[in-house]
């Protein structure tokens, strides 16, 4: 095994264990629900709030790994992580929480992109794409152990098990990396403020930040809804389907990462921007009809959301690995925290928009679930309309020699 499939390794099984609590909340939803009397939209805060943490963190953790080593920042923030998970279970309803959860959302934005930075300063030539790309389709199988950690051990010994156990986890991801990733020393650049906005003046990155934005809102509100989507289809038809809620969202998440390499694979092939605008557009055409795929048997519901879910990931490593790409590198880390903030601003907004999208029109009504996820595809049309955007100026030798010098 290479050096370079060491480090990638070694940072992927990290990632996927810092995320154990990740999907919590959203795999015992309709538990929640019922044990702290939250509304839909008082769900949606607590899944979002996750994410609004993470929002507000990211651009300030993430811009430090310009000026500091990005694996001292991961360290410090894997140690937050393991104190929020765990600190879940003295949560007693909506405001402790949401505390919570927003305080694990602070620790995630301390590991995910200062953890991919960490990892791609390490690795040159042709593999570093291929670590970014499965760094980042190991986010979804983090995702996809979360869900099963919870919604089995959950029936074991109730909720708290799974919750003190994703802070252990947390803790086993900060030794692997303290001892398995060598601290690197950091190039220094030109001295500048903390919250850098030098990126802004890239046309390509903002396009990649809010194609990132409207991909993660589209992909959170999936994957904070889909167990309880199960639970109304199993409802709507008078029948316990025979996969349970959490082990549909474990394969949504799981199918997650393959799509995701996979995706990249094909970009690289027919090229980035095409490539993410075809995924893009398939995507919002298929949110269209999965709500109303409750009513279908269950096998064909389950095809349908597993298409969907495929669809939603295949551009996220193209994503990443473009905005890596396009980011002028002394100030990568400045863009890195940018393409975050705006990326998990989504991540925010999706399910707390999908919990108001039910609460207006009904979470016992197919027309509530059907408008609901149609919202999502509607507003990731976005994402490809900023990527064409960007597209249009091709920028000439000058402008990229001054966008290298910015």
């Amino acid at each position: 095994m290479t050096s370079a499939q060491r480090l990638t390794l070694l940072m992927c099984a990290a990632e996927a264990l810092g995320m154990a609590g990740f999907a919590l909340f959203a795999a015992l939803l309709p538990d929640f629900q019922a044990l702290w009397g939250l509304s839909n939209t008082q769900a949606g805060w607590i899944g979002g709030g996750f994410f609004l943490g993470y929002m507000v963190a990211v651009p300030i953790l993430t811009g430090l790994t310009d000026k500091y080593d990005a694996r001292l920042i991961y360290l410090a923030a894997m140690l937050l992580t393991a104190v929020a998970n765990a600190c879940f279970v003295f949560a007693d309803g909506f405001y402790s929480a949401l505390a919570w959860r927003v305080l694990a959302g602070i620790g995630l934005a301390g590991t995910y992109m200062p953890g991919l930075r960490a990892l791609s300063e390490r690795i040159e030539g042709p593999a570093q794409t291929r670590a970014v790309a499965f760094y980042t389709a190991s986010f979804g199988l983090g995702t996809a152990l979360s869900f099963i950690l919870a919604g089995e051990l959950a029936k074991l010994a109730g909720w708290q098990l799974p919750t003190l156990l994703s802070g252990v986890c947390a803790l086993l991801a900060w030794a692997m990396v303290y001892w398995g990733l060598p601290p690197k020393a950091v190039v220094q650049h030109a001295s500048r403020k903390l919250l850098d906005l030098a990126p802004l003046k890239s046309r390509a990155v903002v396009a990649y930040c809010l194609a990132y934005a409207m991909h993660n809102l589209e992909l959170f509100a999936l994957r904070a809804w889909v167990v309880a989507f199960v639970v109304f289809s199993g409802q709507l038809q008078g029948s316990d389907p025979w996969l349970s809620g959490t082990s549909v969202g474990m394969l949504v998440t799981l199918i997650g990462m393959p799509a995701s390499v996979f995706g990249n694979e094909l970009a690289l092939r027919f090229g980035r921007q095409r490539w993410l605008i075809a995924v893009m557009l398939s995507s919002a055409a298929l949110a269209v009809f999965i709500g109303l795929s409750a009513a279908l048997p269950f096998w064909l519901m389950l095809v349908l959301v597993l298409l969907y879910s495929i669809a939603v990931t295949a551009d996220s490593s193209s994503l990443t690995a473009g905005l890596i790409a396009v980011a002028p590198a002394s100030h990568r880390g400045a863009a890195m925290a940018l393409y975050s903030c705006t990326g998990f601003s989504g991540a925010f907004l999706g399910p707390l928009l999908f919990g108001i999208s039910l609460d207006m029109l009904g979470d016992k009504s197919l027309l509530g679930w059907w408008a609901a996820f149609a919202l999502m595809g509607l507003l990731l049309l976005i994402g490809p309309l900023a990527l064409w955007w960007a597209g249009r100026a091709q920028p000439n030798s000058a402008q990229l020699q001054r966008a290298q010098t910015l």
